[in-house]
């Protein structure tokens, strides 16, 4: 089915993090149950790939229709939300319909063109989703330690800009996986015959050094930095919340209680996505340069196939789950989540009217004072001050 049939070559170790190379059927090529193995990891893979994009689908539409629609919604972190949720929209469209697609064909069939843009834009979504979570980060600490660094007066105006500056830059590091990836005709042998198939490569086959390169870059660009990044500002996001829950008075009123609840609870969304993020792509980065440094050598084992098959799901996932935790998280989401699932019951003006009230902002100030500092603003007198408020 796939290129690992060909044998004057080694595999392709890109395979992990770009759709374009496919290798699978090597694995059970030679296996006497080769048959009834393609044809189990086609219907369960097709499977996963169906649900992932199906819900990944609802859940994004979702989140950006609701962040675009309701005005009370519309603050510093939700602007970085809905970046991700389109950079994860951009590749469930493109990328996983794509990589589904190998596992009933032999060879590639996309052309030139796809080869060199499929995993520009996995890259490019991939960067969007975690440098959006480093600037997401950022944004909170700048929010609970640094609140008097924001200029609320123009927020809104630097936040857009911030998230058309990380897509720019995402393009911008995907750009050399369009220059190299390449389509090419290769002979090997299957079934003791001679086979030629077209494949799509992602860089030159002749230089070894390129994908060992390539696979530690990719490391520390989209995982490694960033996380370490974003593990600074969490140690003093956490050591300010402990110092603050120290100052702070024993009896204190149920409105900087509120404050302080608030201020976690968006926190804690931000960790939570950076988790997601860091679990659903951590095996596909350890594979990928498992495979980088073994490029010679081809691994046939059960276990590479079911590590590749589930690090494979798990990248693709990345992409929908990250409105699973807001619904969960977040209760002024999960309520207009659940108004978008009703709508075909007909609006109810009177009850909508007394929700938007009921999810006002709450404007983030220093916690490091005792008394208490944050305001409840109507959403309809918004102004510039909501540029800074969050409406999670």
């Amino acid at each position: 089915m796939d290129d690992e049939f060909l044998s004057n070559r080694p595999p392709s170790p890109s395979q992990a993090l770009s759709p374009n190379s496919t290798e699978d059927p090597g694995w059970w090529a030679s296996s006497d149950g080769a048959e009834t193995v393609h044809l189990a990891v086609r219907c369960v893979m097709t499977s996963l790939y169906t649900v992932i994009i199906t819900v990944g689908l609802l859940g994004n539409v979702t989140l950006v229709k609701i962040f675009i629609t309701n005005s009370a919604m519309r603050s510093v972190p939700n602007i970085f939300i809905s970046s991700l949720a389109a950079g994860d929209l951009l590749l469930l469209l493109t990328c996983v319909p794509v990589d589904a697609f190998r596992y009933f064909s032999e060879e590639w069939v996309f052309g030139e063109a796809a080869c060199k843009l499929i995993p520009v834009i996995q890259l490019t979504s991939v960067g969007v989703s975690v440098f959006t979570l480093t600037a997401l980060s950022a944004d909170r600490y700048k929010a609970i330690v640094n609140p008097m660094d924001i200029q609320t007066s123009s927020a809104v105006f630097w936040t857009c800009l911030k998230a058309v500056s990380i897509w720019l830059l995402s393009v911008l590091l995907a750009v050399p996986e369009a220059v190299f990836s390449q389509v090419v005709s290769m002979q090997g042998h299957r079934d003791d015959s001679n086979v030629t198939l077209v494949n799509c490569v992602p860089y030159p086959l002749s230089n070894q050094m390129h994908p060992k390169i390539h696979s530690v870059m990719i490391f520390l660009v989209y995982f490694l930095v960033p996380l370490s990044i974003i593990s600074v500002y969490y140690y003093h996001i956490a050591r300010t919340l402990v110092q603050s829950a120290h100052d702070m008075p024993g009896e204190g009123s149920e409105h900087t209680k509120r404050q302080m609840e608030t201020r976690k609870r968006l926190a804690k969304i931000v960790l939570v996505f950076v988790g997601l993020f860091a679990v659903c792509w951590f095996p596909n980065h350890v594979l990928y340069m498992y495979r980088s440094f073994h490029y010679e050598h081809l691994d046939l084992s059960l276990a590479h196939l079911v590590v590749t098959l589930l690090a494979r799901v798990l990248s693709f996932s990345s992409s929908c789950v990250n409105p699973f935790a807001l619904y969960l998280l977040s209760e002024s989401f999960r309520r207009h989540f659940n108004s978008q699932l009703r709508c075909v019951q007909g609006s109810r003006p009177e009850r909508q009217a007394s929700y938007m009230h009921s999810t006002s902002h709450i404007r983030l100030t220093s916690i490091k004072k005792t008394t208490p500092t944050a305001a409840i603003i109507d959403p309809a007198a918004n102004g510039n001050s909501s540029r800074q408020e969050v409406a999670l």
